[in-house]
């Protein structure tokens, strides 16, 4: 089975709110994440050429091009114990060309419904979500980090071109992961699920996807309890993250006991990347 050939971290960057931005807590440096694979700072698209055909380029030099941005990701990510495969040459053009600057990243819409604070900081934030279209991939790999890898490549490539209409359907913030506990919460679930939230221009007929493994799903309108925290996402830290959303809340056992989602954003102009612990209201 084709995992995607790497490994990496779920997210980071920039958080989002109703009307602020709210930094996590922490720092840590960690694996490749998702924003390596989408973009470049502006000294390395100098370098490594942007990734799009300019006016008079030939299509081998777009070639080149596209050669110059797998290479350079596959010599980054063999630092960090990672492969790229070759496969992955055009998403990384079209999202890093993409997403330098021609297209804004959607973000999931919600309502804010309160904020819970302490001192100034902001112990978590209770949102109401609306349904929506997901494209979904449900992995079970050895570590969660693999787990994330091997879904979000995939995901990747159907947002890139392998969907029914052929074309870039746009970049939206944020992945989500939905992983899985025991009862008694000490463990994580193998298997998670890696799911894109479908831009608001295909909400009402989502693309089809190629890889019959990915699904499109409608989520129901959900009462989220989101926490942000900073670092890289693995089995420890997500341990840690439930367990602080935990103590955090006045009432736990309003929520879902095992099940919870890692929210990953990305910003290529934050060093620390930035994520939420999402905690669902039971209905």
């Amino acid at each position: 089975m084709d995992r995607g050939g790497c490994r990496l971290n779920g997210g980071g960057g920039e958080s989002q709110g109703s009307e602020d931005n709210r930094p996590g807590m922490g720092s840590h440096s960690g694996m490749i994440t998702l924003e390596d694979l989408e973009s470049f700072s502006e000294d390395q698209l100098s370098d490594s050429g942007n990734g799009s055909l300019e006016e008079g380029e030939t299509m081998e030099e777009e070639d080149e091009n596209q050669d110059r941005l797998l290479h350079y990701w596959q010599d980054v990510a063999r630092g960090h114990r990672v492969e790229v495969p070759g496969d992955m040459a055009e998403p990384i053009q079209q999202l890093t060309s993409n997403n330098n600057g021609s297209h804004t990243r959607e973000r999931v819409p919600f309502s804010l419904i309160t904020r819970k604070e302490k001192c100034g900081d902001v112990h978590y934030e209770k949102r109401h979500y609306e349904k929506a279209h997901w494209a979904c991939i449900t992995v079970s790999e050895e570590t969660y980090e693999q787990s994330i890898c091997y879904g979000f490549m995939r995901i990747m490539r159907y947002i890139c071109q392998q969907n029914a209409t052929g074309n870039y359907l746009g970049m939206t913030l944020p992945i989500v992961t939905v992983v899985r506990t025991d009862a008694t919460r000490r463990d994580l679930a193998r298997s998670v699920t890696v799911g894109y939230f479908l831009p608001e221009q295909h909400q009402a007929q989502p693309p089809q996807p190629i890889d019959s493994d990915i699904t499109i799903e409608e989520w129901s309108a959900a009462i989220i309890y989101a926490r942000a925290f900073t670092g890289p996402t693995n089995e420890v830290t997500i341990m840690s993250e439930i367990q602080a959303m935990a103590e955090a809340l006045d009432t736990p056992d309003d929520c879902v006991n095992d099940t919870f989602i890692i929210a990953g954003y990305t910003n290529p102009a934050h060093a620390n990347r930035q994520n939420e612990i999402w905690f669902m209201e039971k209905r």
